[in-house]
């Protein structure tokens, strides 16, 4: 638990800026400074061994994004009689996300989208739109939606921002997968919307979203799908012939799908694509305000001014990969996951969980599996922590498919799982990432909300001085 509270550890490197100075320093020297930051924090990636995070790892993707981005970072998006350039990149990144999400599959109604500022934002977005949807057309003041434990934690954010009832259904334990008959028990006249992920965070499993399909046009609700990791991976895996089920807009019951630019779509981080069916769904987003003395206002969503230089990488990074460029690094991706998988296989006293996609996970019923992340932590691996059941999962990105790594993975993974049967105390990564004995109470939820807070007031503040 120390590392995490490491929150500051440039303080001895740089001086401590604890007001506004007085006389700026030369842009020179403060731009020496942050390359060499970059440079130290580059290095927590660059090996390979980093679940998630980096999805693409190209340093020369980053520097043609970054000057995209900084042709237009000065813009703002919200006025655009002034940068028309927004539209032309946000309309044309909805675009080819409803193209990948077989929007043409859609009779009836008009698809449309928003780009938000990454995956909680668009799930965000979805639910505020079934609640006022909802509201206008079938006069629900007291909704509900329905998600599989293992959706993501914005659902519960958004329910808490919003004032949605959040009702959850736990899981298969053997296939991480929701029941749709349970999803099903769950559903009453005040239900706005269902969720299923494709693939879920915690073990890139992909709810049976047909199935979810077929009930929630059985009931008239919507259904969101939570593609914010997947969406722009498991797409080009159905096109190399892996085992991907539809998710999208082909499946009717589909009313809209989150999917982040800024992961798999090798965007920089701050952007994500929302789709809906139906362009009433999407304008149900918008905000108006007629009377107020500064003028009529208006915005297609929670956020007001943002950066067009966003817009503008997002739309660079689509366009300058292109779908064979996609193609080709979900191939990489999807056979190196396969590989780190028959790597875990090798170990009888591990256990996967879940189907692995692009991402797989595993535990131990022989011994503490955070013991591995210690060890493995020691030889620079950082993997997802998971709890109930405790476990570890790495999303495989495309620095993972680089020469060598699946060798040092089996060479460490052997020499952790060794480690791990040795040991008899407790793990120290179980203060970080490990279920608690027993499950939660009052008492230990609020100890370890304490020490959360503490965290977070860490990463917002300066060190005490010395």
């Amino acid at each position: 638990m120390s590392d995490l509270f490491d929150a500051h550890p440039y303080q001895d490197r740089y001086p401590v800026q604890r007001g506004l100075p007085e006389q700026g320093r030369p842009k020179a020297e403060i731009l020496a400074e942050l390359r060499e930051m970059a440079a130290l924090e580059n290095q927590a990636w660059e090996t390979g061994q980093c679940s998630g995070t980096m999805y693409c790892g190209d340093l020369d993707h980053y520097a043609f994004l970054t000057e995209a981005f900084g042709l237009f970072a000065h813009q703002n998006a919200l006025q655009r009689d002034m940068c028309p350039s927004a539209t032309r990149f946000e309309g044309e990144i909805i675009a080819m996300a409803l193209d990948l999400m077989h929007a043409n599959a859609i009779e009836g109604t008009e698809p449309a989208g928003l780009v938000t500022s990454g995956g909680t934002g668009s799930i965000l977005q979805a639910m505020l739109s079934y609640r006022d949807h909802a509201r206008a057309t079938r006069g629900i003041t007291m909704p509900n939606i329905v998600k599989p434990e293992t959706a993501h934690p914005a659902f519960v954010k958004a329910a808490h921002l919003f004032g949605l009832e959040l009702r959850v259904v736990p899981v298969d334990p053997a296939t991480t997968l929701v029941d749709p008959a349970a999803m099903a028990a769950r559903i009453d006249e005040n239900t706005i919307a269902i969720i299923g992920s494709a693939g879920n965070y915690p073990y890139g499993t992909i709810d049976p979203i047909a199935d979810l399909s077929d009930l929630a046009l059985a009931r008239g609700v919507g259904l969101h799908v939570d593609g914010c990791l997947g969406g722009f991976i498991l797409p080009f895996g159905e096109e190399l012939g892996y085992a991907v089920p539809p998710f999208d807009f082909r499946l009717p019951g589909v009313t809209s799908i989150s999917a982040d630019t800024h992961k798999y779509g090798y965007g920089l981080k701050g952007t994500s694509s929302l789709l809906f069916r139906d362009k009433a769904l999407r304008n149900a987003a918008y905000f108006y305000v007629l009377d107020w003395s500064g003028g009529k206002y208006f915005s297609p969503g929670m956020e007001g001014s943002r950066s067009d230089g966003l817009l503008a990488s997002a739309w660079a990074s689509l366009v300058a990969t292109g779908r064979a460029g996609y193609r080709a690094h979900a191939q990489e991706i999807f056979a190196t996951c396969a590989a780190m998988v028959d790597v875990v296989r090798e170990h009888p006293q591990l256990r996967l969980v879940g189907s692995p996609t692009f991402v797989f996970a595993f535990t131990s019923d022989d011994f503490d599996i955070y013991h591995v992340a210690d060890r493995m932590k020691t030889r620079g691996w950082r993997f997802n922590g998971l709890q109930y059941p405790d476990g570890l999962h790495l999303a495989v990105t495309r620095p993972q498919t680089r020469d060598g790594v699946v060798d040092r993975f089996r060479t460490d993974l052997a020499d952790a799982v060794a480690y791990a049967q040795e040991q008899t105390g407790s793990a120290e990564s179980t203060a970080i990432y490990g279920g608690i004995p027993g499950g939660l109470t009052a008492d230990v939820s609020t100890f370890i909300e304490s020490v959360m807070e503490q965290i977070m007031d860490a990463h917002q503040s300066v060190p005490a001085p010395r």
